[in-house]
């Protein structure tokens, strides 16, 4: 193994997806030499989602083709302090990317906007039912950043994505049938909604009949060709079903590789090196100063690689591994209550209901689009009344019909109690892929004082680091608020004409299972905020402790939200560039006094 030292450049980003191809462009146009170093193989839609080659559902959802492979390295997990991590060796409860164009690649495309509300959690729970409502041991923190100060970041990123939906508002003037509960925006989005598949209808009938406020969820799925403001060019969705886990083969999902990297790779400014395994930041004596990165290239040998700015855009908890591993910021301490990366981990609470409707009725669930559907928000965010419910956070509800696969509708078979093969597997499974409606409670997860990352005591990767460990597991709160959501669900089903209906609750006692997929929507770790006790980052995400280095991903998430994390991690990406452009790059240091 050889080490080798290159020369010197701008900016370094670790990973290719959508937050460091977002840094990427705006840096390069600030006129910076930007290096983007990608732990996994190049990809492109060409290439990985040739057509028709690229439709196997086992090759994609069960050999895992795009995501994450677990031999060189993962994370250990346990549900408590008590217990003994374990490694995560087979891909299952979440499924990070890996590859040119990360997660970004093979995400579905819901493409929303944060609450105002749960950007500042903490202040609006204290201000409307006090702060002894606020459990023991519940890590509740403001992000230190406000939706007005993002929105026109939320709308830059829609024009990139070519994202698809109606508004409710846009500057203060109703204008559509979209969100009623959804912010202000200063304009409508690129594209018109999405088409409603079969069961998105009835649900979206049966929501208004109950009362709710039913809308097509914003999808980064374009619904007519489109052309975004790199010039990058998109296909109109023709609801194949192949959107998660898949490169779409329409170039109808917005990707790195489709909406933002081909403005890049002729840039002379940016240069983007594949199977490039990031060992850690270098620091200088003083520890608060990066000088660059070391890293491991495909032939084997340590790249050292000099930078002025270093930026970590790699999935959630790869960032807070990087940190711990290149002892940027102090480590979280659980007992002792301090330090602050590996803090506040969180995840999505999601639990998914099904409704058997009358055999006439097909729902066809072989079709979908990955970001299209029906939600309503009516329990989501402070959008309803917590105080006699005793439990913080919300969760939208949808029908996000993304397209159920064969094999996938064969593993899933029909509801609870059915058996695993035989004649009454057959007969219910044929049931519920025709007949069946499914529906999601997706919601939020709160931050807790004993939920938390840190290094592994035991566990090494093969490069010799120790393994990130996952301490995680679900709270009394976040199922109190699964249960309400979800018994919400069956006025809806039974106002769409269901002969049936399971609703799939999370139940008290039971442990996070990291054997059935959940989502991939996992935050935190290193946080943003206003109190470097509290946070690891500052509001532009810059390191309180190491100046030269941004973090940029769904880590900075103080807690979980009902929505998907892409579209806010979109728009931190945009606000934290436009600070380093407009401000740090000509007065390089912190934004934020200490």
């Amino acid at each position: 193994m050889a080490t080798i030292t290159r020369k010197s450049v701008n900016v370094v980003i670790v990973g290719g997806g959508w937050a460091g191809s977002i840094m990427a462009k705006e840096l390069t146009e600030a006129g910076q030499h930007v290096v983007m170093l990608e732990r996994g193989a190049e990809r492109s839609t060409a290439v990985d989602g040739a057509y028709p080659t690229s439709l196997d559902e086992l090759e994609g959802n069960f050999r895992f083709k795009i995501f994450q492979k677990l031999q060189k390295t993962t994370v250990t997990i346990r549900n408590n302090i008590t217990q003994t991590a374990l490694p995560y060796r087979q891909l299952a409860a979440f499924l990070p990317g890996e590859g040119v164009g990360g997660a970004g690649l093979h995400w579905s495309g819901v493409h929303l906007r944060i609450a105002p509300d749960d950007l500042a959690m903490r202040s609006t729970v204290i201000a409307k039912y006090g702060k002894s409502f606020i459990p023991d041991g519940m890590n509740l923190q403001d992000y230190g950043v406000t939706y007005a100060e993002l929105e026109p970041f939320f709308d830059k990123a829609e024009k990139v994505f070519g994202t698809s939906g109606e508004a409710y508002t846009v500057n203060g003037k109703i204008v559509g049938k979209g969100n009623a509960f959804a912010p202000d925006r200063s304009d409508d989005f690129p594209l018109p909604p999405l088409k409603d598949v079969t069961g998105a209808h009835l649900f979206r009938k049966a929501a208004e009949a109950v009362g709710y406020h039913p809308y097509s969820i914003p999808a980064a799925n374009a619904s007519r060709q489109y052309t975004n403001t790199y010039g990058a060019q998109m296909g109109p969705c023709n609801f194949c079903g192949y959107c998660s886990g898949y490169a779409c083969y329409m170039y109808s999902k917005a990707s790195p590789n489709v909406n933002i990297l081909p403005a890049l790779r002729n840039n002379p400014l940016f240069e983007i090196r594949p199977n490039a395994t990031v060992l850690h930041v270098n620091l200088d004596s003083t520890k608060s100063r990066a000088t660059g990165v070391t890293y491991l290239d495909d032939k084997g040998d340590k790249i050292i690689q000099p930078a002025e700015l270093v930026i970590l855009a790699a999935f959630q908890f790869n960032n807070v591994h990087l940190m711990l591993v290149s002892g940027i910021g102090s480590p979280y301490d659980p007992v002792a209550n301090t330090g602050v990366v590996g803090r506040n981990f969180v995840y999505q609470n999601i639990s998914t209901t099904t409704a058997w409707m009358d055999p006439s009725v097909y729902t066809n669930q072989f079709i979908g689009t990955g970001g299209g559907g029906v939600a309503f928000d009516d329990f989501n965010s402070e959008n309803f009344d917590h105080g006699p419910l005793g439990f913080i956070g919300g969760s939208p509800v949808w029908v996000n019909q993304a397209g159920v696969k064969a094999i996938a509708a064969a593993k899933a078979g029909g509801p609870p109690g059915t058996p695993r093969w035989g004649s009454a597997w057959k007969s219910e499974m044929i049931d519920t892929y025709t007949h069946a409606v499914r529906m999601d409670a997706h919601g939020s997860n709160m931050a807790y004082r004993d939920v938390f990352l840190d290094l592994d005591p035991t566990w090494k990767d093969a490069f010799g680091r120790p393994l990130l460990r996952m301490t995680f597991d679900w709270k009394e709160n976040d199922i109190r608020m699964n249960r309400y959501v979800v018994g919400k669900i069956e006025a809806v089903t039974k106002a769409m004409g269901a002969r049936r209906t399971h609703l799939g609750m999370k139940e008290f006692g039971q442990p996070f299972d990291t054997r059935f997929y959940q989502t991939t929507h996992l935050g935190g770790g290193a946080v943003m905020g206003d109190d470097p006790k509290s946070s690891a980052l500052n509001r532009y995400l810059q390191c309180w402790d190491v100046s030269n280095v941004f973090v940029i991903g769904s880590n900075a998430f103080p807690q979980g939200t009902g929505y998907n994390p892409t579209g806010m991690v979109a728009a931190l990406a945009y606000w934290s560039a436009h600070h380093i452009r407009m401000t740090y790059l000509k007065n390089p240091g912190p934004l934020v006094p200490v």
